[in-house]
């Protein structure tokens, strides 16, 4: 008989989320997430099988986490270039830029590195596309195009940000996408 679990998997791959931030995917070992998880190591084992589908499912829980943000964002700005801006800005907090500019990037390695997360995150871009698109043009072709330059402009103004710093990550960053609007 299978016993119940203690813990939920959303909380477990949060926490190993949280410990992978700091490690690394490649630091995320079986000792290390049930330390962080409060489980034994036998029980993530019977939950995720290897170290490979425990990572995969961390990222993966973490895109949905993501999905999530997107639509509270979508749905809480304008339908407008400015509510454009406002939705990717929600979706990158002063809070987190300075986390998500370096410990973000060992988590897009990985991402971009394993096909099955490399199609979720192609899957989140689209629907960020369509989110930006609706706010940029009636007219669809042009608001795709549009969307994926504003997409750009917002990830390189996060890169550049991390190291001039300048300026609050997020003023940097609503500075060059207000600019881009102007143009």
């Amino acid at each position: 008989m299978a016993r119940h679990k203690t813990i939920p998997d959303e909380q477990v791959l949060d926490t190993l989320l949280e410990t992978m931030m700091e490690t690394g995917p490649a630091g995320l070992t079986f000792a290390r997430a049930a330390k962080a998880a409060g489980l034994s190591p036998a029980t993530l084992v019977q939950r995720y099988g290897d170290r490979d589908t425990m990572v995969r499912a961390v990222l993966l829980r973490a895109w949905d986490r993501l999905d999530d943000e997107t639509d509270a964002a979508d749905a809480a700005a304008a339908v407008t270039p400015a509510g454009a801006i406002d939705l990717l800005m929600r979706l990158m907090s002063a809070e987190m830029a300075e986390r998500n500019a370096t410990d973000g990037l060992l988590l897009l390695r990985e991402d971009i590195r394993d096909p099955v997360l490399r199609a979720r995150g192609a899957a989140w871009a689209r629907r960020l596309n369509q989110a930006l698109a609706r706010r940029l043009s009636q007219d669809g072709d042009e608001g795709a195009r549009l969307a994926w330059q504003m997409a750009s402009i917002w990830q390189g103004a996060h890169t550049w940000w991390a190291f001039m710093r300048e300026e609050p990550a997020d003023r940097a960053i609503r500075r060059m996408l207000e600019s881009w609007l102007e143009r």
